[in-house]
């Protein structure tokens, strides 16, 4: 008698799953399974730090080449911004550690890869706190940093929502010198707050004002009439640890803690 092969289940199914038709099953997979691991490990609220993967710390760039067309005197102020990042990064996450509820701590997000990511998780690491590395899967640059929280290291595939973590558990957003990617995410986030689809007040800070007043020249945005003189209160543009870490902490207590 012939033995009968049992067909493959559907969820068993390596070929269907990374198929075309199951690419919404693949999508919500990537909704929530992220969000089992953050509550198991009681995170609900994050600092989001942004910055450019390609920058280094100040004795790295002074031995490195630098990039071409790289101006160095410019260079030297984003090295500048990775050894900031890092230090206020460990200064949040001592902070956070003292709160007695777990639920209500903190935790330091990071894109997760090099540079200014890797300058954020490492000054949680310094000081025991947890931070979360959210990367995605790209052809150059992006490389997960050593310095993620066991558990907490992830790998998406769609960009949106990878978008989706970084601003959903968001209380606070930090924002060092960077490219593209780095304005892509603050520009977001101050869409939806200035178009009230973010309802939650979330502090904003970017940092550096060499960078950000040399980029974007922001009062011309109101003068031009492209965006309200209220707009302008949406973020800070600081230049200094000990007052970024006096603000953000300031502002979390209020909104979150009292």
């Amino acid at each position: 008698m012939k033995k009968t092969i049992l067909p493959t289940k559907a969820y068993d199914n390596p070929d269907f799953l990374h198929g075309h038709s199951a690419r919404y099953l693949r999508v919500l997979s990537e909704f929530i399974e992220p969000e089992e691991r953050l509550h198991k490990e009681h995170i609900y609220n994050t600092i989001v730090f942004f910055g450019s993967a390609r920058t280094k710390s100040v004795s790295v760039y002074k031995k490195a080449k630098r990039m071409p067309g790289e101006n160095p005197e410019k260079g030297l102020i984003a090295a500048k911004g990775y050894d900031a990042c890092c230090a206020l990064s460990k200064r949040i996450a001592e902070w956070s550690n003292k709160i007695k509820d777990p639920a209500k701590r903190f935790a330091l997000c990071s894109g997760g890869g090099p540079g200014m990511m890797e300058a954020a998780n490492k000054g949680a690491f310094k000081a025991g706190g947890k931070s979360i590395g959210l990367n995605i899967s790209l052809p150059f640059e992006q490389h997960p940093n050593p310095y993620i929280t066991p558990g907490l290291n992830f790998e998406f595939h769609y960009f949106f929502v990878r978008k989706f973590f970084f601003l959903y558990y968001a209380k606070a957003l930090v924002a060092f010198p960077g490219g593209f990617g780095t304005f892509d995410e603050v520009f977001e986030l101050l869409t939806l707050i200035q178009t009230k689809k973010i309802q939650k007040h979330v502090p904003i800070v970017l940092f550096g004002k060499a960078f950000w007043d040399d980029v974007f020249n922001f009062p011309a945005l109101v003068e031009y009439g492209v965006i309200s003189k209220d707009d302008l209160k949406l973020f800070r543009i600081l230049d200094d640890v000990d007052e970024a870490f006096d603000y953000i902490t300031k502002e979390l207590t209020k909104l979150y803690l009292k």
